[in-house]
């Protein structure tokens, strides 16, 4: 899993909670994917241990991991 000094020395520390697994499996198997303007892609997915969509942020190439969250404003039901 390829991932940004920004994710490893930022993301991680502030959300010790987020597993890299999650971050793998959203990348794989989504259940929604978005191209933001700038080129990075959004992924969702939903992770039960958290009860929420966890929203992955990757570079361009849709491997390279920038970000991950809680997505507390993700609703499944739009489109």
């Amino acid at each position: 899993m390829k991932t940004t000094r920004y994710f490893e020395e930022q993301v991680l520390p502030r959300r010790p909670y987020i597993q890299r697994e999650w971050c793998q499996q959203a990348i794989q198997e989504p259940f929604r994917k978005e191209t933001q303007p700038d080129g990075r892609i959004r992924h969702w997915i939903y992770i039960e241990a958290l009860s929420k969509y966890l929203r992955v942020v990757t570079l361009e190439d849709g491997e390279t991991i920038l970000n991950a969250f809680p997505d507390r404003n993700f609703n499944p039901e739009e489109p």
